[in-house]
């Protein structure tokens, strides 16, 4: 499949900011069930478990556990397909070249993007480009 054909949900996208969020780790025992039912993603590392959590749960957080910046999380709203070869290297090259750096998770519905803050408006500038009939 050529990257051409691959870009083709590209068309489609339909980039949403869904707000602030951390990326914090910390190891197992520290894990309660109130930061799993509030996470967006949770993830085991060798060094420990990742989770993706509303920046709002800092307080939450337990003492030792390490924190990003807020980063902001913009769903790509497409369709998923596993066949879509660099779809994403794509999206992440254009972030790249405005000097945006994107941090991306696929789930079974959507794609997201954790981009910086200070950053997030003019991301949003971009994806909507990129959906935009050529």
């Amino acid at each position: 499949m050529a990257i051409s054909e691959s870009v083709e949900p590209l068309k489609n996208m339909r980039p949403q900011m869904r707000g602030e969020f951390l990326i914090c780790s910390m190891p197992p025992e520290l894990l309660t069930g109130d930061l799993i039912a509030g996470a967006m993603a949770v993830f085991r590392e060798r060094e420990g478990i990742s989770l993706i959590v509303p920046e709002l749960s800092r307080a939450k957080l337990p003492q030792h556990a390490k924190a990003s910046a807020p980063l902001v999380l913009i769903t790509l709203n497409v369709g998923p397909d596993a066949e879509a070869v660099a779809f994403l290297a794509v999206i992440t090259g254009a972030l790249a070249k405005e000097g945006i750096a994107a941090k991306a998770m696929s789930a079974f519905h959507h794609t997201h993007l954790l981009v910086p803050r200070t950053k997030a408006e003019k991301a949003m500038e971009i994806l909507k480009g990129m959906a935009k009939p050529k």
